[in-house]
């Protein structure tokens, strides 16, 4: 079975996301909140599960899991983006709005998540 083009353009997202985990960490753990335990491992596990993810969304039996497991972590990665917010130094020095920006985007990569769960496969 073929999957759809888009799943791959996905898939391509979380795994450069991923491995930018690891070749900028500093910035990651920046944006970590500070009231989370062990910035440095939590970037770490979050860039694993970026690239493991990415890659099982393309092996079609765990595409349905593998869209689940990234709607699970695009929230639990949500504190981050309203600490990004509430925190001129994690802002990065980026705009309040483009900020805002990426929270909404975060909905939309929820929704298109979304969509893989109900692959029939």
């Amino acid at each position: 079975m073929s999957l759809p083009f888009d799943l791959y353009v996905m898939a391509s997202l979380y795994f450069l996301a991923g491995i930018n985990h690891f070749r900028s960490p500093r910035l990651y753990k920046k944006i970590i909140p500070p009231y989370f335990p062990n910035p440095k491992l939590l970037n770490i596990i979050s860039g694993l599960a970026e690239i493991s993810l990415a890659v099982l969304l393309c092996i079609p039996f765990y595409t349905k899991y593998a869209a689940w497991g990234i709607i699970a972590l695009l929230i639990a990665v949500f504190p981050a983006h309203i600490h990004m917010y509430r925190d001129k130094k994690a802002s990065l020095g980026l705009p309040k709005w483009i900020l805002i920006l990426r929270m909404a985007l975060q909905f939309v990569l929820i929704y298109w998540s979304f969509h893989y769960t109900l692959l029939n496969m």
